[in-house]
């Protein structure tokens, strides 16, 4: 590890397209880790930039974004990065793909303060196989300029690169992080980040994180002194969710000016998140069961509209085309 400096300022583009045939055409950004689609996991976690370029068709999403697409829509990730560079200005730029259900702020930071240290185009992350993540990554963004327009001169055009043509030509740093860096493009791995989220270790802070982002919360909670306290006040908890998910609807209605309406907003809202909870856990049940990456109404197979039309139990795909990984 490189000795810490600063994070610098930076923006984000974070790559949120592609047809994820992997996950049967399921709109892979909406899909749900721990109650949060898994854009807005990786949205939390580069919350800290000063402009976040999310490749995509607009959705809903809980901070606001600059929304871009490639053109033609679908055309690759060297084009999608293309096209989110045009609307960031700062020196460094963190390259995500929107599929990071482990990400964290301080692999951000970690990420930073090595592009910094080292001089390098870029730092990445490398996987558990020690293979190389660039979406996973923190570039300068004149080095990323720089390699596109090289790439866009010698072929035409930028449609259908695969990512390694640009990274090959960079200078790299390297950051082991098997977690940080696991990506969803399975079924399987889907499962994978449900399970793992729901460890002892991991669960509690999960639950919390889940119940900041659905209520609109930005506070670091001691979730030590209020086990503590729940622990004194009701002789030992058995269900340490509860206490500390009511506190945080308290908190939201506070922020909310308080009064029956705030609190009832907060209650449905959290309640509505533990349902989402719930089902995710039932239909993990059912994976176990059949053997089969279910979605999420239980069935082997999406259903079809009336239209023939396959149905999800996310929105409608973001965009067609490519998958936003590393070609």
């Amino acid at each position: 590890m490189t000795a810490y400096q600063p994070p610098a300022a930076y923006d984000a583009v974070v790559l949120a397209g592609g047809a994820a045939r992997r996950l049967r055409g399921a709109d892979k950004p909406g899909v749900r880790v721990g109650g949060r689609p898994l854009l807005d996991r990786v949205l939390a976690a580069c919350a800290g930039a000063r402009t976040t370029v999310v490749v995509a068709g607009p959705r809903p999403v809980p901070r606001p974004v600059t929304w871009a697409r490639e053109d033609p829509p679908g055309s690759g990730p060297l084009a999608a990065l293309d096209a989110g560079l045009r609307h960031t200005t700062a020196e460094h730029v963190l390259v995500l793909s929107a599929d990071l259900p482990f990400l964290a702020r301080a692999t951000v930071r970690e990420l930073l303060s090595a592009l910094l240290v080292s001089g390098a185009d870029g730092a990445l992350l490398t996987d558990a196989d020690g293979r190389d993540q660039p979406l996973v990554a923190a570039y300068r963004a004149r080095a990323l300029r720089r390699g596109l327009a090289a790439l866009a001169g010698g072929h035409g055009s930028l449609a259908g690169l695969p990512l390694r043509r640009l990274t090959a030509g960079l200078g790299l740093v390297r950051l082991a992080d098997p977690v940080a860096s696991f990506d969803c493009d399975t079924w399987d791995d889907i499962a994978t980040a449900r399970a793992r989220i729901r460890e002892h270790g991991h669960v509690l802070d999960e639950w919390i994180s889940a119940a900041k982002g659905e209520l609109g919360i930005d506070l670091d909670v001691d979730t030590g002194a209020l086990l503590d306290l729940a622990r004194d006040a009701a002789h030992g908890v058995a269900r340490p969710a509860a206490p500390l998910t009511t506190f945080l609807v308290g908190y939201a209605a506070a922020q909310a000016g308080g009064g029956p309406q705030a609190v009832a907003e907060a209650v449905r809202r959290a309640a509505a998140l533990a349902r989402r909870w719930a089902e995710e856990e039932t239909e993990g049940e059912r994976t176990d069961a059949s053997g089969t990456g279910g979605d999420a109404s239980g069935g082997d197979a999406p259903g079809r509209d009336s239209s023939g039309a396959t149905l999800s139990d996310t929105a409608p795909d973001a965009a067609p085309g490519a998958r936003p990984d590393a070609g």
